[in-house]
């Protein structure tokens, strides 16, 4: 066997636009999950019975069911509805919902870490309860769980991939293209690992710069 790494060197535009479609898919996931964890943990809070049972049951719904499947049903049950969407789009949901059920259950560990002291004591100095939970309660949790989500966050840009099941376009969707036209398929494929694992890595350190400025203490 000869190995031609040339079909991957030739298509080399149509693999960074994969890789544009795959950081599209992650970042807007990352966004609508950390969205859905917080008002999840908020409704969670407040103690309303039927709404606390939903997200409760959402969370173990989506926790105990392979992505595959989720993605599947959303992008044919949808249309059953009368919402069409574009694979695109179907596959920005179906991964900001499932990062969104566990940053639910990251960010709930995080908060109930939290003293219950510290909350009453923001509520004696006459802050809003908005304003306790957002300033005494979300942002140190946040910054303890801060490791947590970012570990999170970098598996669902790994799990981008299985949105080419639905025709999404991203990285490993113009890899099997590239493939089914070559038939070289250990060029493609190796090429695919060393880019996702540039990505993870990149994300990695992204997440954690954003991490030091948003988190750090202040310097005295």
């Amino acid at each position: 066997m000869t190995l031609d790494f040339s079909v991957v060197t030739d298509a080399w535009y149509s693999l960074l636009m994969g890789v544009l479609g795959t950081l599209f898919l992650a970042a807007s996931g990352m966004v609508i999950a950390m969205v859905v964890g917080v008002l999840g943990v908020v409704v969670l809070r407040a103690q309303m019975r039927i709404p606390s049972l939903l997200i409760n049951a959402f969370v173990e719904i989506i926790r105990n069911t392979p992505f595959l499947v989720q993605i599947f049903f959303i992008f044919f049950a949808l249309p059953l509805a009368g919402i069409r969407l574009n694979p695109t789009m179907t596959a920005v949901i179906a991964l900001g919902l499932n990062g969104g059920a566990y940053a639910i259950e990251i960010i709930r560990g995080g908060v109930e870490s939290v003293p219950q002291g510290q909350t009453e004591a923001g509520l004696a100095l006459g802050l809003h309860k908005g304003e306790v939970f957002r300033l005494i309660v979300l942002t140190p949790a946040l910054r303890a769980i801060y490791p947590s989500l970012t570990s999170q966050f970098i598996l669902l840009t790994l799990t981008t991939a299985i949105c080419t099941s639905i025709s999404a376009y991203e990285l490993t969707s113009v890899g099997q293209r590239i493939e089914a036209e070559t038939f070289r398929s250990f060029e493609v494929y190796f090429t695919l690992t060393g880019i996702y694992l540039v990505i993870s890595l990149m994300t990695m350190w992204l997440l954690a710069a954003i991490g030091r400025w948003a988190f750090s203490y202040p310097q005295r």
